[in-house]
């Protein structure tokens, strides 16, 4: 493509934004308000899921030994939990450790079982991927000198449950949105094609082919994409700064955080413009094919 001709593209669609005044500002309105709600969901959804990825790893199991098992009988059991495939650590607590959280948690009136400790010697055991908490669990409980291994069966799958929903209506919800700023795009340029028929018509005459006169509408989607992500970033960026500074203190000393305030802003506003320019532009080249057939 000659460089005169693309700069004749560019100034058309420039021209095309300002002739059609009131229905640039409804689309970039319509797109605006639409990158915004992606925006904050995207921030949601990948808030959630990083809060969610937390709290998996945070997911353990208590392996519970019998009263009485001698130490290396302990250490024996050390090493098969060790092969079984997908564990990720192994920590030995001792019951005399086990009593010193419990008194650290619960106060000092359980030092009284000091004397005689009725608590068991622990292995905690934390799986590589959290999802086969149960099935290494199970294996577990089927080794000798084993009382038990906990591990909160009910809580966890609902947990994983829920994660896993919230992960998908997150995303059916962003993919409706942005499917709704296409269709808003798309239906501002038949508007601007069904005003410029008959001059697409002489274009079409005189030989000018299709990609020629696709190319400014594409161009004035692609701006229209532009325009709507601007009030969108500067809004998720500000709001989410703010957000930081008040949530990210009071989870400083818990095990669970928030993506940092940079680079991940960054990251969702270059998403917000792609986003913007691929809706923009494809909203454009949708409504282009359907009306060039002249």
């Amino acid at each position: 493509m000659k460089a005169r001709t693309v700069g004749r593209h560019f100034r058309e669609s420039f021209k095309s934004l300002g002739r059609n005044g009131w229905m640039t500002f409804a689309s970039v309105s319509a797109v605006t308000v639409t990158l915004l709600l992606v925006g904050v969901f995207v921030v949601l959804m990948l808030n959630m899921n990083k809060v969610a990825s937390d709290i998996e790893k945070d997911v353990e199991i208590r392996v519970l030994i019998e009263l009485g098992t001698e130490q290396a009988q302990i250490e024996a059991l050390e090493e098969k939990i060790q092969m079984i495939k997908g564990v990720e650590s192994v920590e030995y607590s001792s019951k005399e450790e086990e009593l010193r959280h419990l008194v650290e948690d619960m106060g000092e009136d359980f030092r009284l079982f000091e004397q005689d400790n009725p608590l068991y010697d622990v292995y905690i055991v934390k799986a590589e991927n959290p999802r086969d908490t149960k099935r290494i669990a199970q294996r577990i409980e089927t080794f000798k000198y084993i009382n038990d291994a906990v591990y909160g069966e009910a809580k966890i799958e609902k947990l994983f449950s829920f994660l896993e929903m919230s992960r998908n209506v997150g995303l059916v919800l962003i993919i409706g949105l942005l499917f709704t700023a296409m269709f808003l795009i798309s239906n501002t340029i038949k508007i601007t094609i069904v005003a410029r028929r008959r001059e697409i018509e002489i274009m079409k005459l005189v030989g000018a082919t299709n990609w020629f006169v696709r190319w400014p509408f594409i161009l004035e989607g692609l701006w229209l994409g532009i325009l709507g992500s601007i009030i969108p970033i500067a809004l998720v960026t500000s709001g989410y700064y703010y957000a930081y500074q008040f949530i990210e203190p009071k989870l400083r000393n818990h095990f669970i955080q928030i993506l940092d305030f940079t680079p991940f802003i960054f990251q969702v506003n270059a998403l917000i413009v792609i986003m913007g320019c691929l809706i923009g532009a494809w909203g454009s080249f949708m409504s282009v094919r359907k009306f060039l057939k002249v």
